[in-house]
């Protein structure tokens, strides 16, 4: 099906490029970029996309409110602002039929203009001391702010911006003040002099300083960023349109993706994703320093980055590959990161740089000890080798992990497919196949309706014993296939939170090679990433918006918080199809396992202290104003880091419940200490996961 599109597509690129290049010789035009980029970007959308958008006015509006209303418009534009570029709100559909970019030119003329009032602004303000016992507040949560009215409101907004960061500085150094460094080699270095506290007026002009330099970077930065990149972020307001897994890629974005998705490097081992200026932790890779650290999450927004304890650098609105070079750095380096958690807390996270390790992402497994030897298999995705020539397929490593399991007796299986963000559908098809005898595990629905099952049609069952999975709403994609296979059969119980909520696959199409030779001059003009087709449940629903609900919710940090794919703008929306013929297990009384399981949640105090995170991080994310005043913004400060000292107890030993390596990776990694090492230590956080010890009880129960 997909090689017999793509050979369908092609003829439909070559068809398009005639056409332009006629078009541009005929008029004797020049021809533009992204006239190029836009003729293939439509035309892919329009023949490939699950659901193509018609090009109208309802179409230009929704590109128009896309490109305008981003947070870093609402800190640069004014009111009048919009009211003057409002006049295209309906003319975007036409100028992309005839090709012309008058809205985008005339948007970028006013935000050059803005920038430069700002970049003098901060100059003017930064240069004396401001008032900070005025009861003021900032809103930082700009989707609830709307433009100023005017300039004069605008440079008020601005001000109090400014006034914002170097509070920051001044409550991170004065708290560092209150508690100096006590650590054994600055101990004797106290005892003989301790240490002076600078006057505020002296940490009042470091801070102002740092910051106007910090400010100064940004427009740098601003300044740097090319109409390429730019018109890069307009190309995406339109195919943000059609939903927002679909999207173009610049040839330096496409090559970033690739770079992200391949084996070794060094740095910190995070995806990075950049929204409206600010640079997002969008994946922590398994194994990696990030990982091992803990800290760093995904979500997190990143501001600053230090090397080690030189100054950090503000990499708001910075060039995105640029933040990544900060971040990125040669193995044993120490890189800190300043992040904006879920909570809108504020946090400095060291982290030393090394080489990511690819081993550490596969499937890998421990024998818990919970009255009865449990096995637990940790998932971090379903990753598959493409040209199936390697040695990893997560679902040949699942069937490995189980058996080396079975070799030591144990009693049920535990699957953790928490934050386990999904990957090969094949994969995911042969893994759901070890559990159940033949039969359907996903259909998947293209954009001509057309529905194809996708069976296991093998009939061995590596694994009929007692099974649980464990889901969270960072589960996504194939993860929450799997689960959801694994409830319709009632196959599994599946504990935790509802998953994230994405029922939608994507591919990738090269822009460069549906053109011409004629148009040889003008490449690389990048990809465009597509949504071609929806999952959905062998029952029929999707899991698209829905997620996958558990058969035992458990408690969470964030079940509060609107989270998954329904928070992002233009999900595809959820229906649902026939249902597949299956047949259903009869062996687990879901009834009786909820019921023991609630009683054993209710009793617990952990997950009483996880109850009381969930609400006291709603409160934080509901709380978007800060105040200015200095002594009451470092009260409310000092208040959050109390508040978090409690949730140190999230980490400590669960009595009768242990953990260890499997007696076959004992032997196998019995030369290498240092890895062996690292398994050891990732064995017994497993022994402290409340999670875990809760879904071995289950598996107890369902003996």
């Amino acid at each position: 099906m997909q090689k017999i599109l793509s050979r369908i597509t092609k003829k439909t690129f070559v068809i398009i490029s005639v056409l332009l290049f006629s078009s541009f010789t005929y008029f004797n035009y020049v021809f533009d970029k992204n006239d190029v980029i836009f003729g293939l970007l439509f035309d892919s959308l329009k023949q490939l996309h699950y659901s193509p958008e018609t090009l109208d006015d309802a179409f230009s509006e929704k590109v128009f409110d896309l490109y305008i209303n981003t947070n870093f418009n609402k800190q640069f534009l004014v009111q009048s602002d919009i009211d003057a570029l409002s006049k295209y709100k309906k003319d975007i559909d036409d100028e992309i039929a005839t090709q012309r970019h008058d809205f985008y030119k005339a948007t970028q003329d006013i935000v050059a203009k803005r920038i430069k009032e700002k970049e003098a602004w901060s100059r003017e303000f930064l240069s004396r001391p401001m008032d900070y016992n005025v009861d003021e507040e900032l809103e930082l949560d700009l989707k609830k702010a709307s433009y100023a009215k005017d300039e004069t409101a605008l440079k008020n907004e601005w001000r109090k911006w400014l006034k914002y960061q170097v509070i920051l500085r001044l409550d991170e150094v004065m708290t560092k003040e209150e508690k100096p460094d006590t650590s054994a080699k600055n101990k004797d270095k106290l005892a003989q002099t301790p240490p002076i506290k600078k006057p505020f007026d002296s940490l009042e002009v470091e801070a102002r300083r740092k910051t106007l330099k910090s400010q100064e970077d940004m427009f740098k930065r601003l300044y740097k960023i090319s109409s390429r990149d730019r018109f890069a972020e307009f190309a995406n307001a339109v195919t943000g349109v059609y939903d927002p897994h679909t999207q173009y890629f610049a040839p330096r974005d496409k090559k970033r993706f690739d770079q992200g998705m391949s084996g070794q490097f060094e740095g910190i081992g995070a995806r990075l994703q950049s929204k409206d200026g600010i640079l997002k932790v969008s994946e922590i890779i398994v194994g990696s320093p990030s990982f091992k650290q803990g800290e760093l999450k995904a979500g997190d927004d990143i501001l600053k980055v230090a090397q080690g304890s030189a100054e950090a650098v503000d990499i708001t609105n910075m060039d995105m590959e640029d933040a990544i070079e900060l971040i990125k750095g040669k193995k044993g380096t120490e890189v800190r990161l300043t992040v904006k958690k879920a909570d809108n807390s504020i946090k400095i996270i060291p982290i030393i740089r090394d080489v990511v390790e690819i081993e550490e992402t596969f499937a890998k497994s421990a024998v818990l000890d919970n009255k009865n030897k449990i096995g637990y298999i940790y998932l971090p995705s379903f990753y598959t080798d493409f040209s199936r020539t390697g040695a990893h397929h997560c679902s040949t490593d699942m069937r490995k992990e189980i058996e080396k399991l079975k070799k030591q007796h144990v009693k049920g299986l535990i699957i953790d497919l928490r934050d386990n963000g999904g990957g090969s559908l094949q994969e995911v098809v042969e893994m759901a196949g070890m559990f159940i005898p033949k039969g359907p595990v996903v259909q998947v629905r293209g954009k001509n309706n057309a529905v194809n099952i996708m069976d296991d049609k093998n009939p061995e069952v590596v694994w009929d014993g007692p099974l649980a999975i464990l889901i969270n709403h960072s589960s996504a994609s194939a993860s929450e296939i799997l689960a959801a296979a694994m409830q319709d059969y009632k196959r599994a119980v599946i504990m935790g939170t509802t998953s994230f909520g994405k029922g939608t696959v994507q591919s990738f199409v090269d822009l460069d090679n549906y053109l011409l030779p004629q148009f040889d001059t003008i490449k690389p003009i990048g990809s465009v990433k597509i949504t071609q087709q929806k999952f959905y449940r062998i029952n029929g629903g999707a899991t698209q918006l829905k997620g996958v609900t558990p058969d035992i919710m458990l408690p969470d940090p964030y079940a509060l918080l609107e989270l998954g794919e329904k928070e992002y703008t233009n999900p595809m929306p959820w229906d649902e199809i026939g249902k597949a013929s299956y047949t259903e297990f009869t062996t687990i009384n879901y009834g009786s396992v909820d019921k023991n399981s609630s009683k054993r949640v209710s009793g617990s105090s952990q997950f009483a202290l996880i109850e009381q995170q969930a609400k006291e991080i709603k409160l934080k994310k509901d709380d978007t104003k800060y105040s200015l005043k200095l002594d009451v913004f470092r009260a409310e400060q000092k208040q959050i880091r109390e508040q978090n000292k409690k949730y140190e107890d999230l980490k400590k030993e669960i009595k009768g419940f242990s953990a260890s390596l499997l007696d076959e990776d004992k032997l196998k990694e019995a030369n290498d200490t240092s890895r062996l090492n690292r398994e050891e230590r990732w064995v017994k956080n497993v022994a402290k996961d409340v999670y875990i010890h809760e879904a071995a009880n289950v598996i107890n129960d369902l003996k």
